[in-house]
């Protein structure tokens, strides 16, 4: 009986540790958040709280001459632009939409999807050791898929 007892409370305390906290999804929110407050009002700091060192964003593209490429876009080139996108004030609304909709939490994983005013990301998040949501991988798109063409 006693055997029973601690292997129960073993299992509980084992799922309460990795179970979803109440902050979990505000924490989540918060990543969403520096990453694309990060280009609004540049501040690359923002971004790279928001994000893991080895961030995959990707996204589909055609070159000029009609050929089909995955463009791929890395953390230090997301901090570039954080710094340098919107430099004039000029890349955004003065009311920016942000519709951040938390597709799916499990323990340490999570799954989001992220509207703004001209692309829309499918985003993958983990929780680390300290508690922090980090974006790993992003799939991006216009929301005008023409956009979606090289010009050059």
């Amino acid at each position: 009986m006693y055997r029973i007892a601690l292997l129960t409370l073993s299992f509980l305390l084992a799922n309460a540790v990795t179970a979803n906290s109440p902050d979990d999804k505000k924490n989540i929110e918060r990543a969403v958040l520096d990453y694309i407050e990060s280009q609004h009002q540049v501040k690359p700091r923002l971004m790279g709280r928001g994000l893991d060192k080895k961030l995959a964003k990707r996204t589909y593209w055609k070159a000029k001459d009609g050929s089909e490429f995955i463009m791929e876009t890395d953390y230090e080139t997301m901090l570039w632009i954080a710094e340098n996108y919107n430099k004039n004030g000029d890349k955004f609304p003065p009311s920016p939409r942000i519709d951040i909709d938390i597709l799916d939490i499990d323990s340490r994983a999570a799954s989001v999807k992220l509207s703004v005013d001209e692309w829309i990301d499918y985003m993958h998040l983990y929780k680390n050791d300290r508690d922090e949501w980090k974006i790993i991988n992003v799939l991006w798109q216009y929301h005008d898929n023409n956009r979606h063409v090289s010009k050059k």
